[in-house]
């Protein structure tokens, strides 16, 4: 039977009918379009699907869309703003932290987390916290090094990062 769910999707209010098994992911990509939400593993250890939900990082693998209900979510299609990358965007494009592209969503999301918790983070504190996110393209050196400009550059401007 299916159910009627609520959510705010990167800034809009959705409504939608939903079968009750329907995993988040899927109805992300399937029925929003939203395909920036990468399905890689299906078992929540590559991190390709990652999102904001209420402002924390999140694998929307293992999320069921009905659980979502009421909940605000921030996918990587919602951070960029009047055509102007999210600054987290634009490192991973300057310091060359994306080769094939299939992870960067996923990355971009968890590297935003982890500078909400942590303005000035360590090398080790991204190699760490990115311990859920698989890029089998690169080494992370130029994902690391894009995570750590991006800390910086928002240091610099006072601004905090816009994850949510």
């Amino acid at each position: 039977m299916p159910l009627k769910i609520s959510l705010r999707i990167n800034d809009t209010q959705t409504t939608a009918d939903i079968p009750d098994e329907r995993l988040l992911v899927d109805f992300l990509r399937d029925d929003l379009g939203l395909t920036g939400t990468h399905i890689g593993c299906d078992t929540s250890q590559c991190g390709a699907c990652t999102i904001h939900l209420n402002g924390k990082a999140v694998k929307s693998c293992t999320i069921l869309a009905a659980q979502a209900d009421g909940q605000d979510i921030r996918t990587i299609e919602g951070l960029a703003e009047n055509n102007k990358l999210h600054p987290m965007q634009a490192a991973f494009r300057e310091h060359h932290g994306l080769q094939c592209g299939f992870c960067t969503p996923g990355m971009i999301m968890s590297s935003l987390d982890l500078l909400a918790r942590n303005a000035n983070p360590s090398e080790a504190d991204v190699r760490s916290w990115l311990k859920g996110n698989f890029c089998r393209c690169t080494g992370y050196q130029n994902i690391v090094a894009a995570v750590l400009a991006c800390a910086a550059e928002l240091r610099q401007d006072g601004h905090h990062s816009r994850q949510s």
